[in-house]
């Protein structure tokens, strides 16, 4: 039990100090469990998040399942969670409520947090560009994947695209495969792994056939969160499309109600798949935002405790790299397209907007501010611009 406390008051701590996204949380478990906790070594740390790279789903939440594991077993994995994704939960939680009883869609800092996002994702874009596709074969696919989700936007074409992109990879990239990786070593058992597995392909080929008979409305919403989380690859901002397809043409949210809690998202630390709280709770109240929330992160869960025991294995081998290297850059491709509809579409109003947005997104490139201050900082512009232009 003294584990369990000592694992939750860390996470709680990083949950709530946690800003700027899960390359920044990446640093902020490194300095908090490995230098300060000395609860695991740099190349363990190294190896568990070459592990979540490989896995769809929000890669720092999946780390941090993995260290509360390694250090307190199931429960641990489960506490770590909950510190490092209640705050955001809350907060957004509180923002819907508030969006919904006060009508602050005509408010002028929601419109300015949708052109915050509009900066944000662009810079997550540049950003993904570099590092995954950082070639000519690469940029084709990122770009195919690109028009391909434009001209047919829907999650069962995004779905294709991957698979392709999966296909394309194990035929162009494997030979140049990273011949060294190391092993890797986790507690738990194979057997824990296929319960684990088995439960999760249970739930994404029996949820939609229960939720569609039962015509429940919590039992739908817990589907469409879960099928998102299980293929989301790319992390936080990649979710964006997908749930943007489910909730908006569906008519469970308006798109300006989507942007502006994806705007508000990025002004609240700890993991970015805590949006479904907002949108859970637009859609069906506190409730709704808690069914949403543990849909969209179980998948994670599962495939934590489902990929460990195999996946040292697994990088070892030249065609699991080289699908990851296709997928990957389809990731790009998939996010840009998600940058042009609905970001840029929703956000993006005037020649003004976009000024606005080119200082938000030099603020986070060129300046390197931290994108939880570049909320502050777009909120407190607009409502000058507003103050002065309008």
């Amino acid at each position: 039990m003294r584990s369990l406390l000592e694992i939750l008051g860390t996470s709680l701590r990083l949950g709530l100090t946690s800003f700027g996204g899960p390359v920044a949380h990446l640093g902020y478990f490194k300095d908090e469990y490995v230098d300060k906790r000395k609860w695991l070594d740099d190349k363990t740390y190294a190896d568990i998040i070459a592990i979540c790279q490989f896995l769809p789903g929000p890669a720092s939440s999946q780390v941090g399942i993995a260290i509360g594991m390694l250090r307190g077993g199931m429960w641990g994995g489960v506490v770590s969670w909950l510190g490092f994704t209640i705050p955001s939960v809350i907060v957004l939680v509180l923002f819907a409520l508030l969006y919904q009883s006060f009508a602050l869609g005509d408010a002028t800092w929601i419109a300015s947090l949708k052109v915050v996002a509009v900066a944000i994702v662009a810079h997550a874009v540049l950003g993904l560009g570099k590092k995954l596709t950082p070639d000519r074969p690469r940029i084709a696919i990122a770009l195919v994947a690109a028009l391909i989700m434009l001209l047919f936007p829907s999650a069962i074409v995004q779905i294709s695209i991957i698979i392709g992109a999966a296909i394309i990879g194990f035929y162009m990239f494997s030979k140049n495969a990273e011949p060294n990786v190391q092993s890797f070593s986790v507690s738990i058992t194979k057997k824990q792994g296929i319960i684990s597995l088995s439960i999760l392909v249970a739930l994404l080929i029996g949820l939609p056939i229960i939720a569609q008979a039962l015509s429940n409305t919590y039992l739908n919403i817990f589907d469409i969160f879960f099928r998102v989380g299980s293929i989301v690859f790319g992390g936080g901002h990649v979710v964006l499309p997908l749930l943007e397809q489910e909730v908006v043409p569906n008519g469970l949210i308006k798109s300006g109600e989507f942007m502006a809690g994806y705007g508000m998202a990025q002004a609240v630390p700890g993991p970015l798949f805590t949006f479904a709280a907002y949108l859970g709770t637009m859609i069906n109240g506190v409730i709704g935002a808690i069914v949403a929330t543990v849909g969209i992160f179980l998948p994670s869960f599962l495939l934590i405790v489902g990929a460990l025991p195999f996946l040292s294995e697994l990088r070892k081998r030249s065609s699991f790299q080289g699908i990851l290297t296709g997928v990957n850059a389809s990731v790009v491709g998939i996010l840009l397209a998600a940058f042009y509809n609905p970001v840029f579409t929703s956000g993006i109003m005037s020649g003004a907007h976009f000024g606005f947005a080119a200082i938000l997104f030099a603020l986070l490139h060129f300046w390197k501010t931290p994108a939880w201050m570049v909320v502050i900082v777009g909120v407190i512009l607009g409502e000058l611009i507003h103050l002065l232009f309008v």
